[in-house]
């Protein structure tokens, strides 16, 4: 399948990326078989065009002392939604929010120390925020996978 945006060997490089974000412009030319500036090249095209938006690093949050992870699915009175979902990004205990499709709901994933960091997250942060109607959450009791980024 052939995308405006890459071809196959940007695929293998995207999937390597993936991998190992560190790996280097040598090793990625191995693995495709082209010089370590046409790597270069391809990669500094895909960031122009936005297909990587960025390299980053994976922090384990349990190994970091955040030991409790939970979602919550916020809902938001409709004009509030901007304001609301702002308020919240801002908070250092939220890891990702997104706008989700249903009646102005927020998806958002939390990492706290501890369950009365918890506690006091969902009654001083989150219940504290004007325009949020509900809130529903789920504390996460084992990982199996999490998305750092994805194959193609």
């Amino acid at each position: 399948m052939k995308s405006d945006y890459f071809d196959e060997i940007d695929k293998i490089i995207i999937n390597e990326l993936v991998d190992d974000g560190r790996i280097s412009y040598v090793e990625l030319a191995e693995k495709v078989g082209l010089s370590r500036v046409a790597v270069k090249d391809r990669i500094n095209n895909l960031k122009n065009k936005g297909v990587i938006e960025k390299f980053t690093v994976v922090v384990n949050s349990e190994k970091f002392g955040k030991k409790v992870s939970a979602f919550f699915e916020v809902d938001v009175e409709p004009m509030q939604l901007q304001k609301v979902a702002q308020n919240l990004a801002d908070n250092p205990a939220v890891a990702s929010i997104y706008q989700m499709t249903g009646p102005s709901t927020l998806h958002m994933h939390v990492l706290v120390e501890d369950f009365k960091m918890l506690e006091t997250f969902i009654n001083d942060e989150l219940y504290s925020v004007e325009g949020i109607t509900r809130v529903e959450s789920s504390v996460i009791l084992k990982r199996f996978k999490s998305r750092n980024g994805f194959k193609l």
